[in-house]
């Protein structure tokens, strides 16, 4: 006899990534929907990874990573945010980001907290929140630029209020916090027990000279942020699902008994071979000029086809809106587009918890030139389908 069990996520199906991804691969389109780069790592890299499996390093790392790459994972946080975390006491390394804001709200949230969003977020928000009793709380982002309204953050904090939820640079928009914003957010939560729990996956992935302000960074704030990262997206290798969370040494301590229960370790050889390439710090560094050629490439191309264009400060997603070309749903057309034009995209509206659609779709173009060349070649056909 088959017993249904009662869901703890009645309204969650298969995710919109998976959903378009599948699609564009029956359909033989170009995949700009899911964010995975086009092109692969760099072969001394993978040498490196290959380098540690034949040489043995193939059992379970320590629970918080190897001393190796916690130690080269500080080193690069002094680099580029001008803080030294303790590798010992303040860095974890995960299977991946999804895993760390996993564990952090799970370290944090109990049941009838609230925890703010601002959205258009991504997807694992959401459930994780939900899974461990805590109430989401949505807040809006600015539609023309999606910048951070912060008087509806703050009308939106209670005494309920257990975290806030942040992602810089922005997926879906691109939108780069400033010094401003993390100012605005310390004094909000100032005198309140609100903590952050900072999605900074795509920390080296900003353009037009903009630098990336980690949560960490900032005096006011790290005493109470959970910063996840993805060396996955810093390196092209999102399969590895190797990420981290770098977070104050009492919160690290409810992070990683999380975390000892849900992966336990990260693949052994890859952190290795990560903190070797760590070494060099022109590996990570150099990523903004790498990605801000494709990002202009593709913009340049898709400004051609009639969509009006976001500005993308940062990640490597690009937004055009087509509200003015066509009134049909978001979901529709990027369907159609997948399956007429053979490019794939991703609605805007999954991104948001009442689905609202503002006729605006998200293309990644972390793809190779021709792929991007091939793709606005045929979003030169738009009409077709509007």
């Amino acid at each position: 006899m088959n017993m249904p069990i009662q869901s703890k996520l009645p309204h969650i199906g298969t995710t919109i990534f998976t959903v378009m991804s599948k699609l564009a691969t029956d359909e033989s389109a170009i995949n700009l929907s899911q964010g995975f780069p086009g092109f692969g790592a760099d072969p001394i890299l993978l040498e490196l990874v290959g380098n540690y499996t034949r040489e043995g390093y193939n059992q379970y790392a320590p629970m918080a990573g190897i001393s190796e790459l916690r130690t080269a994972l500080a080193e690069k946080t002094r680099i580029t945010q001008g803080y030294y975390p303790s590798p010992e006491h303040e860095v974890t390394i995960v299977s991946g980001a999804t895993e760390a804001i996993f564990c952090a709200v799970s370290a944090l949230v109990r049941k009838d907290d609230e925890v703010i969003v601002l959205e258009p977020a991504y997807d694992s928000y959401e459930p994780a929140i939900t899974l461990n009793g805590g109430i989401p709380v949505y807040v809006s982002l600015n539609s023309a630029d999606f910048s951070v309204d912060w008087e509806k953050v703050k009308s939106a904090i209670t005494s309920k209020t257990r975290a806030i939820m942040v992602n810089s640079p922005h997926n879906p928009s691109g939108f780069v916090w400033s010094q401003s914003d993390l100012d605005t957010l310390e004094e909000l939560i100032r005198d309140r027990e609100i903590y952050v729990i900072s999605d900074e996956v795509y920390e080296h992935i900003t353009f037009d000279g903009l630098r990336h302000l980690s949560l960490g960074g900032h005096s006011g704030l790290r005493n109470r942020s959970f910063v996840c990262g993805s060396f996955g997206k810093t390196f092209h290798v999102t399969g590895w699902k190797i990420g981290y969370c770098i977070a104050p040494a009492a919160l690290t301590v409810e992070f990683r008994k999380v975390h000892q229960y849900v992966t336990f370790s990260t693949v052994t050889p890859i952190q290795y071979a990560l903190a070797e390439y760590l070494k060099i710090s022109d590996r990570y560094l150099s990523i903004p000029g790498f990605y801000q050629k494709k990002r202009d490439l593709f913009a340049e191309g898709l400004a051609e086809t009639g969509l009006k264009l976001i500005s993308s400060h940062g990640s490597f997603f690009q937004l055009a809106s087509y509200g003015h070309l066509s009134q049909k749903s978001d979901r529709i057309l990027a369907v159609e587009m997948t399956k007429i034009l053979k490019v794939a995209c991703i609605p805007i509206s999954v991104f948001y918890s009442n689905q609202q659609d503002d006729k605006i779709i998200r293309f990644c173009f972390a793809k190779t030139d021709q792929q991007l060349l091939e793709a606005i070649k045929r979003l030169g056909e738009l009409n077709k389908i509007l």
